[in-house]
């Protein structure tokens, strides 16, 4: 049988609130974002582990608070004079006195701060005393590793870009075995449809089981 060729589309990034998959993991960090802009100071810092959504909830409310979007390893600073800001993986690396001016600023009229990062800023390195307890005193919006609501709406997400409607089986199987993590819900979604395609097999739960099994094999040959 002919192999089917797959057209690549490439689609455009929504940031849109209505394409974020909302679960107990997440609705607390999204309920403070709405609270905007009556965070304490003007400042949040949306924290949570790789692949929770922080970029898309971030760009959302860059979107809608009109903010500039600051590059961490040479923030403006003029470019924030007056209006809401976003600077992401702030955790990653930041000069100290850009992020103490922004944070100062985010106070003041017009102003407003919000950051991404993996770690909660009070554990963030701080060489200015002044920085240090303003970091300590940061609110903080915290993404959660995903539960199963939010696992299983983004494997519906993810299968549904695929013009895919795989039975109610393999969701549940998948979600008792599954690596707990957005971004592996994404490959195992993709390895189920390539696999699928090259074996000329539905997506069901021994395509599962199988995908899983062979990845636990092949984990197994380096321990």
């Amino acid at each position: 049988m002919t192999r089917q060729l797959r057209l690549q589309l490439r689609r455009p990034v929504s940031y849109a609130l209505d394409d974020f998959v909302r679960g107990p993991s997440n609705s607390q960090a999204i309920a403070l974002l709405e609270a905007w802009p009556r965070w304490h100071g003007g400042v949040l810092t949306l924290v949570g582990p790789p692949g929770v959504g922080k970029t898309h909830l971030a760009r959302h409310w860059a979107e809608q608070a009109g903010a500039a979007i600051l590059a961490r390893e040479n923030p403006d600073i003029e470019a924030a004079a007056g209006r809401p800001v976003l600077v992401e993986d702030v955790d990653a690396g930041i000069q100290a006195e850009a992020l103490f001016h922004l944070i100062n600023m985010a106070g003041r009229e017009g102003g407003g701060l919000l950051m991404t990062a993996r770690t909660a800023p009070a554990a963030w390195p701080a060489d200015l005393p002044d920085l240090r307890s303003r970091l300590n005193a940061l609110p903080v919006a915290l993404i959660e590793e995903p539960d199963d609501e939010v696992l299983e709406g983004v494997l519906r997400k993810f299968f549904r870009e695929r013009s895919i409607r795989p039975p109610r089986e393999v969701f549940s199987y998948l979600l008792r075995r599954m690596e707990r993590s957005i971004p592996y819900a994404r490959e195992i979604v993709k390895r189920l449809d390539e696999t699928a395609d090259d074996e000329q097999r539905p997506i069901s739960r021994a395509l599962a089981r199988q995908i899983l099994e062979d990845e636990s094999e092949n984990l197994d040959l380096f321990e």
